[in-house]
């Protein structure tokens, strides 16, 4: 697969890289699948492989200065409310059921 006119205005840079056999292999069987080209496959990869070392570096920093317990005690308190929401949803609470004299079946069924 060649170049794409989008994928040339993004590339600025021509540099000169070695692969093994294998890794060159690997890499031009996912860009053809992804219908990329080699160049644009290897720029995604790489900025891929930039993001996660940013993520991580972030995720060592919080944790740390301990902000990672947290996330996690947040995490764990909205799985919390999600869990009581969905048993609230699902079943009626005995005061929002009819009672005798308050209007509901119920009355009408003594009145008969």
């Amino acid at each position: 697969m060649g170049h794409t006119r989008g994928n040339l205005s993004r590339m600025t840079a021509k540099v000169t890289l070695s692969f093994s056999d294998d890794t060159i292999a690997d890499a031009r069987r996912y860009a053809e699948r992804d219908g990329l080209s080699l160049s644009a496959w290897m720029d995604k990869a790489a900025k891929e492989k930039a993001l996660r070392e940013l993520f991580g570096a972030h995720a060592d920093v919080l944790k740390r200065a301990g902000l990672d317990k947290l996330e996690k005690q947040a995490l764990a308190d909205e799985a919390d409310y999600e869990a009581v929401s969905d048993v609230m949803r699902s079943r009626r609470l005995p005061s929002d059921r009819p009672r005798l004299g308050s209007g509901g079946h119920g009355e009408r069924a003594a009145e008969r």
